[in-house]
């Protein structure tokens, strides 16, 4: 390795008939316990070679035999009295550089982690550090350096001391937590950490302050197929707008306290984006009092021309809620509205109906087994057949029975004239 190397040792055991062996030995040394000084092990698959320079070394008897009991201190003494080196590991690291300790890199590495959670000062942090879960997270994002999990920490803790906020853009909750307005972008460490606790650190919605769940999937998914949320939709339970103005919640006739009515008018269908709704987060006056959900656009329109101000207050999920129909219907559930949910009897509809009524106690709105019997008698012999992976109704374990047995799938609009019944002034 080095001209200043002995001759006598490179002899011993240097050069490339030698490599193997000593790669052998070196990892003696390098898995040896804590703490704990090598005195002897035991050595296999030697060469005839091999064996020769380990018997020379041990005084022992040049007979080839495939392994050799080595006595460390006998050859550390022989290489002093030679004065090639000072030890058999010292022999070693001449020929071929320093020999890590594994354990004891092991114990640094891990002292490292250590102090990156003994750093940390926010709760909500430090609880997900806490766990197996949460460390091996963070230790994936900062690409296993303790160095940069310390900035991702910091830069965490920054974020969430601003949190939850009252309709702040994430550039702008960037900008002002870290100095960077791309700083919270998708993918960032920082985002995918503050998401993850957020996600964690809160129950079912009950405001557009509470948390929900991180997502890397596209935000227009079937997020519960997916078993998970997007992250504007995250981001919008925590008070951050991203594309606020994406796909507007789609309602009719939602009573409000206040006198200003942004402009709507009774008995026609109206939109809000996420962002006013978390800006302006209005007064509704639902309380004790029945909201009606549907999964379809189609059907608000129906009301709206069938109804129009008499129509009780409805709002639309259009497929799996997003954003800002997830803000609405949390804003209404906090409101102490008994929304009541009907969908596609079809699988995605199931899924959606488990969604409204598991995270906003929604309760069912005609879409129920019996309904679904009902419905399925008077459908005509072009019925749509039912199709894809069936799924359970959380708040009716029959229907999907009734659907397996039918193999239907019931457009909502089709039902409309039963819905409208319960829409109209006498039906509410």
């Amino acid at each position: 390795m080095s001209s200043a190397i002995d001759p006598r040792l490179q002899r011993l055991l240097g050069g490339d008939r030698f490599a193997s062996l000593r790669k052998r030995l070196r990892q003696r040394f390098e898995r040896a316990p804590l703490d704990t000084a090598i005195e002897g092990f035991r050595i296999g698959q030697l060469s005839v070679d091999e064996h020769a320079a380990l018997a020379s070394l041990l005084g022992r008897p040049s007979r080839y035999v495939n392994s050799l009991q080595v006595d460390v201190g006998f050859i550390d003494t022989a290489f002093r009295n030679a004065g090639v080196a000072v030890s058999l590991r010292d022999a070693l690291e001449q020929l071929d550089g320093p020999i890590a300790h594994l354990a004891t890199r092991r114990l640094a590495i891990q002292t490292m982690w250590s102090d990156v959670l003994e750093s940390c000062t926010h709760n909500s942090l430090i609880e997900l550090l806490r766990t197996s879960a949460g460390m091996g997270l963070l230790k994936r994002l900062a690409r296993q350096s303790p160095t940069a999990a310390l900035q991702i920490c910091r830069r965490v803790e920054a974020t969430l001391e601003r949190l939850p906020a009252i309709g702040i853009t994430r550039s702008q909750l960037a900008a002002d937590a870290l100095g960077d307005p791309h700083g919270l972008d998708s993918g960032q460490p920082a985002a995918t950490l503050v998401l993850t606790i957020w996600r964690q650190s809160t129950t079912r919605s009950d405001g557009c302050g509470a948390g929900i769940t991180v997502d890397e999937k596209d935000e227009d998914n079937d997020l519960e197929q997916a078993g998970v949320e997007s992250h504007r939709d995250v981001w919008a339970k925590a008070g951050v707008l991203v594309n606020e103005l994406a796909r507007p919640v789609l309602f009719l006739n939602l009573p409000i306290r206040s006198a200003e009515h942004h402009g709507w008018s009774l008995g026609e269908p109206t939109y809000a984006s996420l962002r006013s709704l978390l800006r302006a987060p209005l007064s509704w006056d639902v309380s004790g009092r029945k909201v009606y959900v549907c999964e379809n656009p189609n059907l608000v329109a129906i009301a709206a021309d069938h109804w129009g101000a008499g129509c009780a207050p409805l709002v639309c999920t259009d497929g799996m809620p997003a954003a800002a129909q997830r803000c609405l219907l949390s804003q209404l559930a906090k409101a102490r509205a008994q929304l009541c949910y009907h969908g596609d009897f079809d699988w995605p509809g199931v899924r959606i109906g488990n969604h409204v009524m598991r995270e906003h106690g929604a309760q069912s709105w005609r879409f129920n087994a019996s309904d679904y019997e009902v419905a399925a008698e008077g459908v005509s012999v072009m019925g749509q057949p039912l199709t894809g992976k069936a799924v359970r109704a959380m708040w009716d374990d029959a229907l999907m029975a009734a659907m397996q047995r039918h193999c239907l799938s019931i457009a909502e609009e089709g039902l409309a004239a039963s819905l409208l019944k319960d829409l109209g002034p006498h039906g509410n």
